[in-house]
């Protein structure tokens, strides 16, 4: 009984011996007949390539076996998925993924842009009041500065020696010419007019008002000194004049500024540029007041870009009845850009920026996507989310704007595998991959493990460039 148990297990093992040997030795071109089966029973359908189950970049143009010895899948015609630039994903995988949405739609584009503006002084309503004459001032009737003036309220009151010389030349022209005037036919009178109107015109020139020349020709008497009148009304900003002081010609004394309209200097990034114009309404709001909104209207944008801050200054004038804004202050600034007509326009997330190019993906139906190059305008709409597409794309086109990176992804590795399918025979593969593993090592000092492990690393190496190449196109 013992002899015949031994005799089951050494024929057993036998037997499992010449099996191995038998399926170790097969050929590669060996196929299993359901497998030719299979690909011969699908009716319309064409075999494009055979492909290793474990590997799709292993790719053969004949049935047969991948390097791992299993056994190649025929890809049909129907199945290919790198249809063009298409990408094909499963329903259900697409779904997975959280695929959203969106269609490019034709609208009128703008945009909305918010900044900060420093309130400052309007340049074209400030008054500078100077001497122009050498004297000494007697009597200031405004003392600080900030102090509220109107148009024509005394300043200060300076005296002259000179302006005291001059007005005693004029009442002495005048009194020369009263004499001629009295002698009918006296031939000195047009020297005489000429000689009072030249003592009126040298007190005109020293900005003497003409009410107080007026004032000095009728009463015929000299005035110690002359008022000062201001040539507008504001506010005070800068006070030189000191009472007592002496002041020589071209001395500044005042400096006045009409604050019922204001400029406030907004900064602008030089992208927002092409939704600025002169002209266009912006509202300003102040920090202390919230709420409550002033309008005003860009006058001016200045030609050149500040350096250091790498912005544009807008100027924005303002009306300030109240006075509410005062210069130095900071305002936040609402701009309604001007607005682009009847544009294609999608949403930002939809864009893909990989650098030297700018891709949407356009959903066709079926799972299948399209990789899509477009050329982009300017970013606008309520809430800045929407960006002007010039070229690549039509009104009604669904785009992706959501996993699109996945989908990119996959966009990328199919395009790697649809550059390496380049069919060959199982026995050119295995010639190539012998002739480089006995170039790197003789056969001799490299057993079979080490040597599939070397294919392998080779085989990876390919790939590696393959997809390296197409980053880089």
């Amino acid at each position: 009984m013992k002899a015949q148990n031994i005799i089951l297990v050494i024929g057993i093992g036998l037997a499992g011996t010449a099996l191995g040997y038998f399926w170790g030795n097969r050929t590669p071109e060996t196929v299993p007949e359901s497998t030719m089966e299979m690909a011969m029973e699908t009716e319309g359908t064409q075999v494009l390539y055979w492909r290793a189950p474990m590997d799709p970049t292993e790719m053969y143009d004949e049935p047969g076996q991948s390097l791992m010895g299993m056994t190649l899948v025929p890809v049909y015609a129907a199945e290919e998925v790198n249809q063009g630039s298409r990408v094909a994903i499963n329903p259900v995988v697409a779904q997975n993924m959280g695929i959203r949405y969106s269609t490019a739609v034709r609208t009128d584009l703008f945009r909305s842009i918010r900044t900060v503006g420093e309130v400052m002084v309007d340049e074209e309503r400030v008054y500078q009041v100077n001497a122009r004459i050498s004297g000494w001032i007697e009597k200031l009737h405004v003392s600080f500065d900030g102090a509220p003036v109107k148009k024509g309220d005394p300043l200060l009151e300076i005296y002259s020696p000179e302006l005291v010389s001059t007005q005693e030349e004029f009442l002495l022209a005048l009194g020369h010419l009263d004499d001629l005037l009295a002698l009918e036919g006296s031939l000195g009178l047009d020297a005489a007019r000429r000689m009072v109107k030249a003592s009126r015109n040298r007190m005109e020139n020293w900005d003497i008002p003409t009410e107080t020349i007026d004032h000095i020709q009728h009463s015929r008497q000299v005035q110690r000194t002359v008022l000062l009148r201001s040539p507008a009304t504001g506010v005070v900003l800068e006070k030189h004049a000191i009472e007592g002081a002496f002041v020589t010609k071209g001395k500044d004394l005042y400096r006045i500024a009409d604050l019922r309209t204001v400029w406030i200097h907004a900064s602008f990034y030089d992208f927002e540029l092409p939704w600025i114009s002169e002209g266009q309404r912006a509202q300003v709001e102040l920090s202390y007041l919230p709420g409550k909104l002033i309008e005003g209207e860009v006058s001016y944008v200045y030609p050149f870009l500040r350096e250091k801050a790498r912005d544009i200054h807008v100027r924005i004038i303002v009306p300030n009845a109240d006075l509410e804004m005062k210069p130095g202050m900071y305002a936040n600034v609402a701009l309604a850009g001007k607005t682009l007509p009847n544009v294609v326009a999608v949403p930002s997330e939809a864009i893909i920026r990989s650098g030297e190019r700018t891709l949407v993906f356009v959903a066709r139906g079926e799972g299948e996507f399209e990789p899509r190059e477009v050329k982009l305008g300017a970013i606008g709409g309520p809430d800045n989310d929407l960006v002007h597409i010039i070229s690549g794309l039509e009104a009604g086109d669904r785009v992706v704007t959501s996993a699109q990176f996945l989908i990119d992804s996959e966009s990328r590795l199919q395009e790697a595998i649809q550059k390496m399918r380049a069919p060959q025979s199982q026995e050119d593969t295995m010639n190539i991959m012998e002739s480089e593993s006995d170039s790197a090592m003789p056969s001799g000092e490299m057993d079979h493990s080490e040597m599939d492990h070397s294919q392998m690393e080779i085989k990876s190496a390919l790939l590696d460039s393959t997809v390296v190449e197409h980053d880089h196109d």
